[in-house]
Order: C-alpha cells, then sequence, then structure tokens
C-alpha cells in the first residue's frame, strides 16, 4: 500500500507522539508498504529520508516551540495525488490534521485518526490568562474524531473517554509498540556511558533519577522538583537528571534556585533522537508526575532500559505499572520523595524491579504493533469499499415485453 502519514509533531522533536509516529514508520515500511511523512518545517530539521515533506509552517503563537503548518496548497494537493494513497493516517487534530481531512476527500482515500493527546490537559495553552472549560476540549475532540473513518486509541482509558465525548466512529485500541534495541542496557559500554556522564557534570557514583520529556505544564515536573529536597536531604549526592526543553524551561530553573537545588539538577535539554536510548542509561530510577499521558511511551522505554518507574496513580499506566514490581506509584509529595529514596537507597530492591521492568515491556514489541495497525487500517480499507459497493446504483434488468399474438 501506498501509506500518507499526517503530523504536526515529527523528528527532530522528541516526546511520545514522535516515539509512536517513527515506529509506525518503521513497522509499515518493513512490512513492504511505501511510507510518505507529511510534517511541518523545523529549522533544526535535517531529514535525509526522500519521503519526508516539510509543509511551510510558523510559530503557534501560543506556544513558542511549536509551529502550525500553512495548510492547504493546490501545489501540495497535485504532488499527493501522484504519489496515488490508499489510506491517510493523522496523528494531530490541528494544521497537518485539517489537511489530512482535507486531502481524504479531494482524492477519495479513507482516513484512520489516532488521538495521541488528553487536550483537558492542555487548555491552558490557549488560555490567554481566560481559563477555557475542559468542555471546549471535549467538544473539539468530538468533532474531529467523528469527521475520520477509523479512530486508533492507545489504551482502554483513552477509547472510554472518546466514547464519553460522543465519538460514534470506530476505535480500535491499538498500544504504541516499542523498539527495545535502542533502549537495552547491552547496548553501550560502561566507557560510553562514563563519557556521557562526564561530559554532564554527573558524578559516576551520583544516585541518579531521571526524566525525558517536554519540558511542559502538563508534565508536572514542578511537582518532583518540589519533593526532591527531602531526597537530597537523605541522599545528598542524589540528582535530578533532566533531558528535552520547552516552555516551561525558564519557570523550573527559577524553582531550582529557589529551592536550593543548583547542584542536584542538571537540565541536558533537547537531544537528538538517534542517541535518546543512551541517556536512559545515566538514570538509576525514572520518575515522572503527569497524569495527561494517554499512554506513557517514556515509561514503557524507561523500562526496556531497565529503570524502575515512579509514577503518580493514573487509570493511563495502571496496567504497565505495577507497585513494588517494576515500579511505585504515588498520590502526593511526600509518597514520591520516600519512593524515590527508597529506590536510590536499597540497590538490591531497586535492582530486583529493574529485571521486572525490562520482562513488564516485552508484550509491547514494535512488531506486534506494526500487526496489529495494519489490520485495522485493511478493516477501513475494507469498510469504505463496502459502503462504494452499497453506493452504486443497481442495474435493473429490463425484461422485453411479451410479444402479442393474433
Amino acid at each position: 500500500m501506498n501509506i500518507g502519514i499526517f503530523t504536526d509533531t515529527y523528528l527532530p522533536q522528541i516526546n511520545g507522539v514522535v516515539s509512536s509516529i517513527v515506529t509506525l514508520e518503521e513497522q509499515l515500511k518493513k512490512q513492504g508498504h511505501n511510507v510518505y511523512i507529511f510534517t511541518i518545517s523545523h529549522p533544526h530539521a535535517n531529514d535525509q529520508k526522500p519521503y519526508v515533506y516539510r509543509i511551510p509552517s510558523l510559530p503557534f503563537v501560543f506556544l513558542k516551540d511549536h509551529r502550525v503548518g500553512i495548510i492547504y496548497s493546490q501545489k501540495l494537493v497535485n504532488r499527493v495525488k501522484k504519489l496515488k494513497l490508499d489510506i491517510i493516517l493523522s496523528q494531530t487534530e490541528f494544521s497537518l490534521g485539517f489537511l489530512a481531512k482535507l486531502i481524504s476527500k479531494k482524492i477519495d482515500v479513507p482516513i484512520v485518526h489516532t488521538y495521541h493527546t488528553m487536550y483537558e490537559e492542555y487548555m491552558h495553552y490557549i488560555s490567554k490568562g481566560v481559563e477555557f472549560s475542559p468542555e471546549l476540549a471535549r467538544k473539539y475532540s468530538k468533532m474531529f474524531c467523528n469527521s475520520v473513518d477509523g479512530v486508533v486509541a492507545p489504551t482502554e482509558k483513552t477509547k472510554d473517554l472518546l466514547l464519553n465525548y460522543g465519538v460514534k466512529k470506530p476505535i480500535e485500541v491499538i498500544p504504541t509498540g516499542i523498539n527495545f534495541a535502542p533502549f537495552s542496557p547491552s547496548r553501550y559500554t560502561k566507557g560510553e556511558i562514563q563519557a556521557l556522564k562526564t561530559q554532564f557534570k554527573l558524578s559516576l557514583d551520583a544516585p541518579t533519577v531521571l526524566f525525558v520529556g517536554r519540558i511542559a505544564k502538563e508534565k508536572s515536573i514542578d511537582v518532583v522538583l518540589e519533593a526532591f529536597p527531602r531526597v537530597v536531604e537523605k541522599i545528598p549526592k542524589a540528582k535530578f537528571f533532566i533531558v528535552g526543553d520547552g516552555p516551561e524551561m525558564t519557570h523550573l530553573r527559577e524553582m531550582v534556585t529557589k529551592l536550593g537545588l543548583e547542584d542536584a539538577v542538571i537540565f541536558a535539554g533537547l537531544q537528538p533522537w538517534a542517541t535518546i536510548g543512551k541517556f536512559y542509561q545515566l538514570g538509576d530510577v525514572f520518575v515522572s508526575a503527569s497524569v495527561s499521558e494517554t499512554q506513557g511511551l517514556t515509561f514503557a522505554e524507561a523500562m526496556a532500559a531497565g529503570l524502575p518507574v515512579v509514577a503518580k496513580h493514573d487509570e493511563s499506566i495502571e496496567a504497565l505499572v505495577e507497585n513494588d514490581y517494576n515500579g511505585r506509584k504515588f498520590s502526593n509529595q511526600e509518597e514520591l520523595s520516600q519512593a524515590l529514596i527508597d529506590l536510590l537507597e536499597d540497590e538490591r530492591y531497586r535492582k530486583t524491579l529493574s529485571i521486572h521492568a525490562m520482562s513488564s515491556v516485552a508484550p509491547l514489541s514494535d512488531e506486534i504493533f506494526g500487526q496489529n495497525a495494519l489490520a485495522y487500517y485493511e478493516h477501513i480499507l475494507a469498510l469504505r469499499q463496502e459502503e462504494k459497493n452499497q453506493a452504486k446504483p443497481k442495474k435493473h434488468l429490463i425484461k422485453p415485453k411479451k410479444g402479442h399474438t393474433n
């Protein structure tokens, strides 16, 4: 098949959505399909892939590190027509999502949308000081999902959310898979890890808590920072290593100063996707206080790297993170601090959870993800063909009139 993926988020950005898209892209190509990526232009993009099409974009007025595409041009439509797409996969509800729907209608092919983001948690980006009701996000999500042929939800939680919104189109739960290879500790030598620690002035023996992801309000990194003074009080050498960039960076740096954590917190900034697996090797424990995840891909990546996960209680990760088996869950700041202290202080306990973490994510293979995704796309294609067949006017045979006999 010829498959078009339309997304506002793609490399060189690093987040769970990008991980999902890259994994899908790679698996569909391995299955022998032609994949074309349509995404926005990015000042740091250095594409070596001839099948990636960058669309002119502008900075998003409400979010300085995001951009929106100039969503329509006849030239682009003509280019897409030449690719003879069989199906369109939308990965966003915004600029490239609109474009995906427009082109789907223009070239008359089905469109499947993956609902990656719980927008009720993101309204602060467009509020301009006035808090919009989450109802706006619900109505918008309902409208968008009901205008496509099928929807992919990464978890049952997401599917239930969409059903409660009033989405009537078919919804399939397909957890995003992971290519475990880049995150495997066996992939890296001790010397490589030591060199990376030295680069970021991270002591070789420092007990390290890791966060990888977008530095944004909904990730609740501030919650971890507020809990960290107690961790440092108990474990003076403890470090909090933060990989990523985003709109909350300035605020978090100010918090670090206010809390007196300048020597305990390291901001590594945005790192290339190709090396992100190595950065997971710097941590002893992975932490996140976010409850805005639809699946928690960075949790799964961390577990594939052998890191126990400390996460806030949330339905999206209930089946992934098991208390005292492969990680710890917390409900408040005190529980968060204690979980980090317990794991950093007790190496035997931590290593036991580490072994369990690696085995826990085995079912989330990228190959199974690719197979499940393709099966659903083929199902949607079959439904579309069935609709077309039903819409065809039936040809009625005209019986010849019986001759009259005299």
